[in-house]
């Protein structure tokens, strides 16, 4: 949703009768302006109040929002009253008795509260008396509105291909976080051209630091470089192009993402990070764990992470081990209701944020989070079959310089049964640090007997592999052919 499509809910609200409307947003700045293009558009005034600055000019109600209620009850005017940081407030009970006596009030007189902050936790008593209204990141748009500004003001000229180049490496930002990096790379750089464009981005990744659950990464990592996992490369390769107008035009959804279950070291998370890299997407890694831990709450933590996701869309969101980010989620109330809420964006979600999630304990995921409707598809990756095990071994030896015909791959790939994709490639690494060691090039042998000396995990949690193995028996698609279909081909 744009900021015009907000400032036409909010005008909506206030039009309807509306009496008591929450904003959530993080720019404040942006917010404000919204709210006096709605008031002007409804026909009243917009009175802006703080627990410092009290109600509009007058100041009148400083010091708490009992005393700003107060300030309310005794304006007269039709008007938009924009109460900021009123999360912080709400749980007074004097303040909140008394805002529920002013609503019949507020509505005679053609007026309305505006609770201004980044997240809202509605006591009870009020709960079904309040609108909800998101502002979201500016999108495109907004950014070439805010752009030509700042360019028309610097007379500086405009490409149409690097002005567009330049929004899109400001997606994600505030629309004074987005001005301020624009005007920076204009210095910077001298002038507004690619070199601009790439101060823009460098300074993104900066600003965006103060989101700590989500993280912007560079990955070169393709498909190619995934061993195995036919099944899976295969379904990624049918949605490819799902996420374009000629697909909403044919009448397909928009692919919402896939679960990821299996084996540690089998290729779960290298398959999320390709996924960006093969349709050419914005790769994000969202980290539960600095979501619940930080020093935010869970909550404001998540929906600021969502929030850039959605601004950044189409990306691809890769969620590592999410079993363990919503562990806490059984006993902590916080949690469960954080956990809640994430549930609830995964179902309805309309930005083109395709999430990739894995996990490696299936006791630890919650039914909730397996119903159909978060995810397009559960996907079981287990360990590889020997022709993915030799696959998988040319891939890293040539990743290495090294040409796999100069090996026995398919042998030494029968040799390593039970073996993981991660256990193959340090094979790989501790068979070079071998020949290095010893001054000559790598050798079968090498491989071979580093083979021998690694202890697969399978030996380590067999019995915990076999309950997962049962358990997505019926529960999950395959993400590779069938084993023994497999190794029965490439012995032919």
């Amino acid at each position: 949703m744009s900021g015009a499509a907000v400032a036409d809910e909010l005008r909506t609200l206030v039009r309807a009768g509306w009496r008591l409307a929450v904003f959530e947003t993080f720019e404040e700045e942006r917010a404000l302006n919204l709210l006096e293009r709605v008031a002007e558009g409804t026909d009243r005034r917009c009175l802006t109040w703080s627990v410092v600055a009290g109600l509009g000019a007058s100041g009148d109600g400083a010091g708490s929002l009992d005393a700003g209620l107060r300030a309310v009850a005794a304006c007269e005017e039709p008007a938009l009253f924009a109460m900021l940081d009123a999360h912080r407030w709400l749980d007074d009970p004097v303040a909140l008795r008394r805002l529920r006596d002013l609503l019949p009030t507020l509505g005679t007189r053609k007026q309305c509260v505006v609770l201004v902050g980044p997240v809202f936790h509605l006591p009870i008593e009020i709960e079904r008396d309040a609108g909800r209204v998101a502002l979201p990141l500016p999108g495109p748009a907004e950014l070439q509105h805010l752009f030509a500004r700042v360019l028309e003001s610097g007379e500086a000229k405009a490409q149409p291909d690097v002005l567009g180049e330049a929004i899109r490496g400001a997606l994600g930002l505030t629309s004074g976080e987005a001005v301020r990096v624009l005007r920076k790379a204009l210095r910077t750089a001298g002038a507004f051209d690619r070199r601009a464009v790439a101060e823009i981005v460098r300074d993104k990744r900066r600003a965006l630091h103060r989101t700590p659950a989500l993280t912007f990464l560079d990955d070169e990592t393709g498909l190619t470089d995934v061993g195995g996992l036919t099944e899976l490369k295969g379904w990624l390769a049918e949605r490819r192009r799902a996420f374009t107008d000629e697909a909403k035009a044919f009448g397909l959804p928009t692919p919402r993402g896939l679960l990821l279950l299996g084996v540690q070291g089998c290729g779960k998370s290298l398959s999320a990070r390709a996924v960006a890299r093969e349709w050419q997407f914005p790769l994000l890694r969202l980290d539960l764990a600095a979501a619940f831990g930080g020093q935010r709450t869970p909550e404001l933590a998540l929906r600021e992470a969502v929030e850039v996701a959605a601004s950044l869309a189409p990306a691809v969101m890769w969620i590592d081990e999410i079993e363990k980010g919503f562990a806490a989620a059984a006993s902590d109330p916080v949690a469960s209701r954080v956990f809640g809420w994430f549930l609830t964006w995964l179902s309805e979600k309309r930005e083109p944020v395709f999430v990739v999630a894995t996990a490696n304990d299936v006791a630890g995921l919650p039914p909730e989070l397996l119903r159909r409707g978060r995810f397009d598809e559960l996907f079981f990756v287990d360990l590889p079959t020997a022709a993915e095990r030799a696959e998988i071994l040319n891939i890293h030896l040539r990743k290495r310089g090294r040409d796999p015909l100069h090996y026995d791959v398919d042998e030494l790939a029968v040799a390593a049964e039970r073996l993981t994709g991660a256990e193959l490639e340090q094979v790989v690494a501790s068979a070079l640090y071998t020949a290095f060691a010893e001054a000559r090039e790598l050798a079968g042998n090498d491989l071979a007997n580093a083979i021998e000396q690694t202890v697969p995990l399978y030996d380590t949690y067999e019995e915990r592999i076999k309950e997962l193995r049962d358990w997505a028996r019926h529960r999950a698609r395959n993400a590779s052919v069938d084993g023994k279909l497999a190794d029965l081909f490439s012995t032919r």
